[in-house]
């Protein structure tokens, strides 16, 4: 049983920055694959970043080179640097996490863009 915790969500100004952070129970060096998710009012979640076994990466369109998406090994944790924040970025942020064929998901993290 893995558990799961986001962190690091607020709210910020149009044009600033916050950086999300995914803990994990288990050692985040055993994780296959390490997802941010995120869910905006009346939306379906979509994929914002992932992590295939700590060096290959993906990012959905509406990133465009915003965010970034890498392991801390000290830390223990997945983090999102996100960047250039806009209004549309406004959502529940959700860590997901794919371990021994099974998938866990974090409470998600609030991150609210306004001015």
């Amino acid at each position: 049983q893995v558990h799961v915790v986001e962190s690091g969500g607020g709210l910020v100004q149009p044009g600033g920055s916050l950086k999300l952070s995914c803990g994990t129970s288990d050692s985040i060096f055993s994780m296959s694959a390490v997802g941010w998710y995120r869910q905006a009012p009346g939306k379906e979640r979509e994929l914002v970043a992932r992590i295939l076994s700590g060096v290959s990466t993906n990012y959905a369109d509406f990133v465009k080179g915003r965010f970034t998406i890498s392991r801390d090994g000290a830390k223990n944790t997945v983090d999102l640097q996100m960047n250039s924040l806009s209004p549309e970025d406004t959502a529940v942020y959700y860590c997901n996490c794919f371990k021994a064929g099974r998938q866990y998901w974090g409470q998600g993290t609030q991150v609210t863009v306004s001015s």
